[in-house]
């Protein structure tokens, strides 16, 4: 008689927004498609920044080379009009901390003018299980906002991988932004040439926000790139692989703790069991006039030791106002969830209100647990949502 022993090995849960790049690496595959951009070139020091700046002999823009979202805010992109300033300003930002993180490079790219900003990128429809061409009319703009506030503005078509992208339907989305004749036809082109990247390197996410028209040339211009990579390609990309190295601090904990985080720019922690309820939950409180600090998957069958590792991460997170923990229990056991959680929350010193939303499996036992510890929880996700945010608001005030 044979036995078959099965040994069960956990694989590292992948990051559901995928890897990011940095803008120069973005800059350089979008110049090898011929895609038209700013002059520029990346700087390790204060005198490579000006050198840079006097090469380019215009205005420039100065950008902290750093791998997480909202760095213009956060102070890692600057304007400089002559080289001398180009040189303080690298200077201020070269070896700064960021976010959590260390700028060791900056960006010098010339400032371009533009009569009109466009947004044009691709990204993945899991739910459809298509490749999405958004475009739009307006860029230099957050696009969820602007599709909540402007929905005619966002033109989107779905793309069948198997069969690619033609060029009609490129040509299609430019005229259904705007566009003219000329301006179509790079358009067109460029939207072609981003959906070859988008291909080749097996991204989640390829855009340009702003695409420009230039006011000096009258032509389209990306003066900006952002990718973000596929997790589960990355043996076929390791070029890339030093990225998670990059990661902020908290993304690199969460990562090393098998959960699923990405920082984002509110205050408002958001917590869950599943990348869709995540999204989800972001969506909801964003709705309702939140702004989320972060997304954060546990993941299915979570047990009290992943709420209390993820518990610990969110609570990390510099400015936060409340949190918002959404689960909804299968094979994650509510009564977990609670002990996680209240166990996480005896540990912590910062004291943030926390509402959860909580049903399913153990649902009783868990509501045990938090109201005996005085835990807000709620049956609608939507409830939930409009007492976080009113909860924040009032830290905020």
């Amino acid at each position: 008689m044979v036995i078959l022993f099965y040994i069960h090995r956990p694989r590292p849960r992948k990051r559901f927004f995928g890897m990011k790049i940095h803008e120069y690496q973005a800059r350089e595959l979008f110049r090898n498609e011929g895609i038209p951009l700013p002059s520029g070139s990346l700087c390790g020091t204060p005198e490579e920044a000006k050198r840079s700046a006097e090469e380019i002999g215009k205005p420039v823009v100065v950008k902290a080379q750093i791998l997480v979202a909202g760095r213009g805010k956060a102070g890692g992109v600057k304007m400089a009009q002559n080289p001398s300033e180009a040189y303080e300003i690298a200077k201020n930002l070269l070896g700064a901390v960021i976010k959590g993180i260390r700028v060791d490079s900056v960006l010098v790219v010339e400032a371009v003018k533009s009569q009109k900003e466009l947004y044009l990128g691709f990204t993945v429809d899991r739910a459809r299980r298509k490749i999405a061409l958004i475009a739009s009319s307006e860029g230099g703009i957050d696009l969820e906002e602007l599709a909540r506030t402007k929905p005619e503005k966002i033109f989107r078509r779905e793309i069948n991988p198997i069969i690619g992208l033609h060029h009609f339907e490129a040509r299609d989305a430019a005229f259904s932004i705007g566009l003219s004749e000329k301006n179509a036809n790079e358009f067109t082109s460029i939207c072609l040439k981003i959906y070859n990247i988008f291909k080749s390197i097996d991204a989640d996410l390829v855009e340009s926000n702003p695409l420009a028209i230039s006011s000096t040339t009258g032509s389209l211009v990306a003066l900006d790139a952002r990718i973000t990579l596929d997790d589960n390609a990355m043996f076929r990309h390791p070029e890339y692989k030093q990225m998670d190295e990059e990661l902020a601090p908290l993304e690199r904990e969460a990562q090393q703790q098998g959960l699923a985080f990405v920082q984002l720019d509110g205050d408002i922690g958001i917590i869950g069991n599943g990348a869709g309820l995540v999204m989800a939950t972001l969506d909801v409180v964003a709705y309702f006039g939140g702004k989320p600090a972060n997304f954060l998957d546990m993941g299915g069958g979570s047990r009290a030791d992943d709420v209390h590792k993820a518990v610990k991460i969110c609570l990390e997170q510099q400015n936060l106002k409340a949190v918002f923990v959404n689960i909804l229990g299968g094979i994650t056991k509510c009564d977990e969830v609670a002990i996680g959680l209240v166990r996480a929350l005896s540990e912590s010193k910062v004291k943030v209100p926390f509402t959860v939303r909580m049903v399913g499996t153990n649902e009783e036992q868990g509501r045990k647990i938090l109201a005996e510890y005085k835990i807000e929880y709620l049956d609608s996700m939507e409830t939930a949502a409009q007492s976080v945010v009113k909860l924040a608001h009032e830290a905020r005030s």
